[in-house]
């Protein structure tokens, strides 16, 4: 997603692909003419036998862990899920759930159930647990026993990609632990959708929840850096939601870490000096270090920032009011240096995180922010926030997903039209009175794949706009703002 971070999903967050364990492989010399025909066959089939071997573990993980799996879905995102208790106990993140109160589980027999959020994680442990109602004979996954976790393990990964692939089996190692963060790394895939999902050892015990990865380009999938928390951070939470100690709603948690408030500065203001260094915050995902900074910015304000350095490799960040990313950049001023130029989605406190592209390194940068001249006031004439999720009306030309809201308009009338989302790649089109399409846009600018129109309105009457994914894998949260 871009870049530095897939954000903790929308639709979720996580696994689909395929990052098997290589099968065993056989190697010998070349096959001479007197080789005994007996000895040939032997050395074939133990490389069988080991290929084998590992396909059984495989199939038996899954078998034994699947029935427990569970896909999570809210009015705003879906996700996944593990069954902990016969009585229907669901583990996963947070951030699926955030919004509490009541959520649909679908089970892997694809029975639809309803359940409610008994509890969160607190100081940014982003878990929640939900509770089935009546059931009290469920198949679940038992926890592994707390430290046994190894890097170079085996791990498989199983949930809800994208929303759509409900089931879905991944395999790899546990590439890295850290114990600071309680993060365990693998390069088992996942993807949007998995968040929440378990993340499983050879005897299809629970050693992870999975939460996000690491990747690089917007809208991207997994490039085999994972991430799961440990399950040596549950014992202690599920204790506190058994006993009803646990928050009943979701914990406010930076999503980069860190206890810095930000620094404020002014668009169009005088070139801020900033230094990282190992006294930084530091990004959990990479090790890299930041610092933050916010501003106070306007909907439809086109604004350029600039982050340059001859130091380090800069990285720059853009959050929304509502803490969602709008736009990561790397080397877009050129010489490795960082530009994100946008038009603002919407008024309000924009945070701003300063970051270096490698972990760990220091030095000293300058921040530039430069704003288009403040334009007259406009109002909201249309707003909303939604979802796209499986089984809502989909494009027959395409098969993705869409939404439709309708405003009245009058003709001469100037509208700027935005479609943010951090969860898929926007697509938004504009069909006037007559019911022929004024336009559509599926980028609103170079640094952000969020979805933006300018329109003066040729007559009066209703307008449709329509809220639309790029392509069929589309799911998630979305804002829609029309001014």
């Amino acid at each position: 997603m871009n870049f530095k971070l897939l954000s903790l999903a929308v639709s979720g967050i996580l696994t689909v692909g395929v990052a098997a364990s290589a099968a065993a492989v056989v190697t010998t010399s070349p096959v001479r003419q007197s080789t005994d025909l007996k000895e040939f066959n032997s050395v074939h089939s133990q490389g069988a036998i080991a290929q084998n071997v590992e396909e059984q573990t495989n199939i038996r993980v899954y078998e034994k862990a699947s029935p427990a799996v569970v896909t999570v879905d809210t009015d705003k995102s879906n996700g996944s899920g593990t069954i902990i208790s016969p009585d229907g106990m669901v583990l996963t993140n947070a951030h699926v759930v955030s919004a509490g109160g009541t959520v649909n589980i679908i089970l892997s027999d694809g029975r639809k159930l309803v359940a409610d959020v008994i509890g969160f994680g607190e100081e940014g442990l982003d878990l929640a647990v939900v509770k089935i109602r009546g059931q009290n004979n469920l198949p679940t996954i038992p926890l592994a026993r707390p430290g046994s976790v190894k890097v170079g393990q085996q791990a498989f990964a199983i949930g809800n990609p994208f929303g759509q692939f409900q089931g879905t089996f991944t395999v790899g190692i546990v590439s890295r632990i850290d114990q600071q963060r309680g993060l365990i790394q693998t390069d088992a895939a996942i993807n949007p959708g998995n968040s929440g999902g378990p993340l499983l050892n050879s005897s299809g015990e629970l050693i992870g929840v999975n939460t996000s990865i690491f990747t690089r380009g917007r809208g991207g999938g997994s490039i085999g850096i994972g991430f799961a928390i440990s399950a040596d951070k549950l014992p202690a939470f599920l204790t506190a939601v058994r006993e009803g100690r646990a928050p009943r709603v979701a914990q406010a948690r930076s999503p980069f870490g860190g206890n810095k408030s930000p620094q404020k500065v002014a668009l169009n203001g005088p070139a801020v000096s900033g230094l990282l260094t190992d006294k930084s915050s530091v990004l959990p995902t990479d090790n890299s270090f930041f610092d933050l900074y916010s501003f106070e910015g306007k909907a439809g304000q086109q604004i350029t920032i600039e982050m340059k350095s001859q130091e380090i490799d800069p990285y720059l960040i853009l959050l929304g009011p509502n803490q969602r990313e709008i736009a990561q950049d790397d080397d877009g001023a050129g010489n490795k240096n960082a530009r994100i130029t946008v038009r603002l989605p919407a008024d309000g406190t924009y945070t701003l995180v300063a970051n270096s592209y490698q972990a760990k390194q220091s030095g000293a940068y300058t921040l530039q922010l430069k704003a288009s001249a403040p334009t007259a006031p406009s109002r909201a004439i249309l707003q909303e926030e939604g979802a796209l999720v499986a089984g809502g009306p989909v494009l027959p030309s395409d098969n993705s997903l869409y939404r439709e809201y309708t405003f009245e308009g009058r003709a001469g009338q100037s509208v700027a039209i935005s479609l943010e989302s951090t969860d898929f790649e926007p697509y938004v089109a504009i069909i006037g009175p007559n019911d022929r399409l004024l336009a559509q846009n599926d980028e609103g600018s170079d640094s952000t794949k969020n979805a933006f129109l300018s329109v003066t309105l040729p007559a009066t009457g209703r307008y449709r706009v329509f809220v639309n994914a790029y392509d069929a894998s589309g799911r998630g949260r979305y804002t829609l703002t029309v001014r």
